[in-house]
């Protein structure tokens, strides 16, 4: 009599993160779609900024110049310079975003002569740049995990303890890195993982990154003419902690191994 074998069931690819239904089908999303519509976003704020500096260019003259040129362009100019900077800054290109949000908030360099409407236009277009550039990362992130090499590293114990402990809220935990300035953005790798619903990625980032402008840019304007000490302040530390960990691997690399065997 033979035995009845029990079918074997074949592994799960869905799960359940906050209620919301999560396909680890890397392949569903279109990327050449994404990255064609930040392309056309791109072309479109470089053509508009290059047809408004045609009629008030900068000056590069002189610091003197250049300086008196950018305290009188319009907020037209400063938004879109502001806004094409941070679409650009992410996990693969680094750029740091806070020193520049003081710059466009300085009295001598706000956006507008006011205290909140300065701090509302900066905020919003800040958050809406620095959520495409997000999403970018979001994008990209999915394209490397299409890869099977590197997708393995979802059956690791580190990356399943990160999974549970993002899966308890996912959209908390990408608010929370959003408007605490943390140099390493585990929360976009892990939202790209899970295949977290883009809509969501988006108002989580949008809603955090504005929280983090609106409070850089109405404490740099209520400085007053000390407002370049934000600027000044903001942009060392985007200087300081990469090169703190360049020394840091630097080090590490020139120190000798332990318990290296020693030439006889």
């Amino acid at each position: 009599m033979t035995e009845q074998q029990t079918p074997v069931e074949e592994p799960q690819t869905d799960e359940q993160i906050a209620g919301v239904q999560i396909s680890h089908d890397y392949r569903g999303i279109n990327l050449l779609r994404w990255f064609g519509v930040f392309l056309l976003m791109v072309v479109a704020t470089v053509g508009i900024l290059s047809i408004k500096l045609q009629d008030a260019p900068l000056q590069w003259g002189s610091w003197a110049e250049f300086k008196e040129s950018v305290e009188l362009a319009s907020p037209t100019i400063k938004l879109l310079i502001f806004g094409l900077y941070l679409a650009f800054s992410c996990t693969f290109i680094p750029l740091n975003t806070s020193w520049l949000v003081a710059v466009v908030a300085m009295q001598s360099t706000a956006v507008t002569g006011e205290c909140w409407s300065t701090v509302a236009l900066v905020s919003v277009v800040g958050a809406l740049a620095s959520t495409v550039a997000n999403l970018n990362d979001y994008h990209i992130f999915t394209l490397l995990l299409r890869n099977n090499r590197i997708a393995k590293i979802r059956h690791t114990r580190g990356y399943a303890a990160a999974e549970r402990w993002f899966a308890r809220s996912p959209f908390g935990i990408l608010l929370f890195f959003n408007i605490t300035p943390i140099p390493v953005d585990v929360s976009r790798v892990l939202a790209a993982t899970h295949r977290y619903p883009r809509r969501l990625f988006a108002s989580a980032n949008f809603l955090g990154r504005a929280v983090r402008y609106a409070i850089i840019a109405a404490v740099t304007y209520q400085l007053g003419k000390q407002g370049w000490i934000a600027v000044v302040t903001l942009l060392a530390v985007a200087i300081v902690i990469p090169l703190a960990k360049y020394m840091k691997h630097l080090a590490s690399r020139d120190k000798p191994a332990k318990n290296a065997p020693e030439a006889s």
